[in-house]
C-alpha cells in the first residue's frame, strides 16, 4: 500500500490523499484504512446483486460451499452490462448496498474484508464490520461507464443463468473508491455532515 501511514485509533488525519491496496485485503491494510479516505483498488473482486445473495444464504444453511472463497476478498455490489465491442465490459456502477444488508453480516463472519456499493450500511453491517474487521467502500453512482474502464477482465465464474445478476471475477486496476465505512465504527455518511457543518473543509 502506498501513501502515509495513518492513525489506527480511527480519528481522522489532517491530510487527503490516494492510497493504493491489492486483494486480497489483509489485516494489516485494512487497519490503516479509514473513513473518508480515497483508494485506487487493484486485485480480484467479485460481483454479486441480490439474487446471487440469496444463493449464498441458501448454499450456507445448506452446508455447500461457495462459489468464491470469502477470505479476503470483496464484493462489489453490481450487475455490469454487456461488453460493447472492443471492450472487457460494459457499465458497471454501484447498486443500493442496503439490499444484501440481510445477507452482508454472515458474509463477513465468514471471512469477506471488502463491499463495494453506494449508500448507508444497516447497524447490524456496522457491527460485523467492526467485529470482524471489514471495510466498505464507495463507488461513484452514476459513473458506471468510468468505472468500467479499471476493470482489466471479467470471468462469469458462477450462476449463469441470472444473467446480469450473476457472479462475476473482476481484474480490477487503480479502481478509484471512498472508504465509506471503516474498523473504527466511523461513517462517511455520518462525518461528512458534521465535517460540512463545521466550515470549510479546505
Amino acid at each position: 500500500m502506498t501513501g502515509k501511514a495513518r492513525r489506527t485509533d480511527g480519528k481522522r488525519n489532517s491530510y487527503s490523499m490516494e492510497k493504493k491496496i491489492r486483494t486480497p485485503l489483509e489485516g494489516d491494510v485494512i487497519r490503516l484504512l479509514g473513513a473518508g479516505e480515497k483508494v485506487l483498488l487493484s486485485g480480484y473482486i467479485y460481483t454479486a446483486r441480490d439474487a446471487a445473495h440469496k444463493r449464498f444464504a441458501e448454499t450456507i444453511k445448506a452446508g455447500g460451499q461457495l462459489p468464491l472463497e470469502l477470505k479476503g476478498q470483496v464484493i462489489y455490489y453490481c450487475g455490469p452490462s454487456p461488453a460493447p465491442p472492443g471492450r472487457v465490459i460494459g457499465s458497471c456502477g454501484p447498486t443500493t448496498s442496503s439490499r444484501m444488508d440481510a445477507y452482508a453480516p454472515k458474509l463477513i463472519s465468514l471471512g469477506l474484508k471488502g463491499m463495494i456499493g453506494k449508500g448507508r450500511r444497516s447497524p447490524a453491517v456496522r457491527d460485523a464490520m467492526k467485529q470482524h474487521e471489514a471495510v466498505y467502500f464507495g463507488a461513484t453512482g452514476g459513473a458506471g461507464a468510468l468505472i468500467s474502464r479499471s476493470v482489466v477482465s471479467a470471468e462469469v465464474i458462477a450462476y449463469e443463468d441470472l444473467g446480469p445478476e450473476a457472479v462475476v471475477r473482476l481484474e480490477v486496476r487503480d479502481m478509484p473508491l471512498f472508504v465509506i465505512n471503516d474498523i473504527y465504527g466511523n461513517d462517511l455518511y455520518e462525518t461528512g455532515v458534521e465535517r460540512y457543518r463545521s466550515g470549510p473543509l479546505y
